[in-house]
């Protein structure tokens, strides 16, 4: 005999995966948090922040490659763990070349150039290379051919890993976001819907007066008291967004509260604090989830907001607002992509976020 689900979750999770474009957006967001847990294992530039420069091949269109001579410069101590969440502390020399020539104590190279003109010729000794002892070793350890994916930016820098690495700061800011301002936001909204009276009235008065400031200016003078910065921005962020999850927390917790199992729960003589915590606001959070849906989708676009006015993510770091910020002048040079291809995916998480939270809202709808 089949067994039927007969408590909420369970329901919840089956109306949840007769919905396509939900269960698909929840996919989609697993697989971007897995590419921002392992983006240094998956970027090809797994240098800190894939920060290595080469600008005379600078603005590439994507599938463009080249060959590179990497001139060593020492062994950085740092341990694997360390290179597989935050990169590799690159000190070695990376020199684009058109061609080269092997000679018996050194290797003869061509610079690439953007016009296709002869480039600057440089010697390099092979005491330069001290892991190999014959010159003919030199292209075989050392040069390599690089393909860029998806182009390089203005400063000859990998696009796709700045890319990947960039999800980190856009789903960082989401998580950390809509934590602060569930905190802040379930906190207050309880205490003002359960006791109501003058505690009530100054909540609300607070919530009113934070409601009533442009979100965007409010975000801005929060991170320039804090400071320009990654964590700033998280805070800032946060502590913007709680206002709508106190009002709705607020609103619900005034209607449950007259609920007959919490009038027994009074008559027991339980705390208040255990009455709210332990009967209300487990039977008051269904809207509360689909509107952190719809505020991680808010927060990814505040933060690139920020980046993109330059008071978010600080430069080495990337982030695809930052991204759009250093090449939006492209759009009408001839080369959109350095701009759209950040756009699109802000767009891509953006959107997944909102059709879990439409699919979330439908499967915690009773009357379906």
């Amino acid at each position: 005999m089949k067994k039927t689900t007969t408590s909420l979750i369970g329901l919840t999770l089956q109306k949840f995966k007769k919905n396509y474009w939900g269960v698909f957006s929840f996919a989609f967001l697993i697989l971007c948090i897995l590419v921002a847990i392992f983006a240094y294992v998956l970027a090809p530039d797994n240098s800190q922040n894939a920060n290595q420069m080469h600008l005379s091949i600078h603005s590439k269109s994507p599938g463009f490659q080249v060959e590179i001579l990497t001139i060593p410069s020492g062994k950085v101590s740092q341990n694997q763990f360390s290179i597989l969440f935050f990169g590799k502390k690159n000190a070695d020399t990376e020199i684009p070349i058109s061609n080269f020539q092997v000679t018996k104590n050194s290797i003869h190279i061509t610079e690439y150039t953007v016009d296709g003109s002869e480039g600057l010729q440089k010697k390099y000794q092979l005491k330069m290379f001290p892991a190999i002892s014959e010159a003919k070793d030199i292209p075989i350890h050392y040069i390599s051919t690089k393909k860029f994916y998806l182009g390089t930016d203005k400063y000859g820098r990998d696009l796709l890993s700045r890319m990947l690495i960039g999800i980190r700061i856009s789903l960082a800011i989401g998580f950390v976001a809509v934590f602060i301002s569930l905190i802040i936001g379930i906190t207050l909204g309880a205490i003002a819907g359960y006791f109501g009276g003058k505690v009530d009235a100054v909540i609300m008065w607070l919530i009113n007066v934070t409601w009533s400031i442009p979100t965007l200016l409010l975000v801005i003078a929060i991170t320039l008291a804090l400071g320009k910065g990654f964590w700033q921005v998280f805070i800032a962020v946060g502590l913007t967004m709680w206002v709508e999850v106190a009002r709705v927390v607020r609103g619900q917790v005034m209607g449950v509260k007259q609920m007959q199992y919490v009038t027994a729960a009074r008559a027991l003589g339980y705390t208040n604090f255990r009455i709210i915590t332990k009967h209300i606001l487990p039977n008051s959070m269904a809207p509360v989830i689909i509107i952190s849906a719809a505020n991680f989708a808010g927060a990814i676009l505040i933060e690139s907001g920020l980046s993109f006015l330059g008071i978010g993510a600080q430069p080495p770091m990337p982030s695809w607002g930052g991204i759009i910020k250093d090449h939006y002048s492209y759009i009408i040079l001839g080369k959109p992509f350095l701009a759209l291809i950040p756009g699109l995916a802000i767009m891509s998480l953006v959107t997944a976020f909102m059709l879990i939270g439409n699919a979330l809202r439908d499967a915690l709808d009773v009357k379906n």
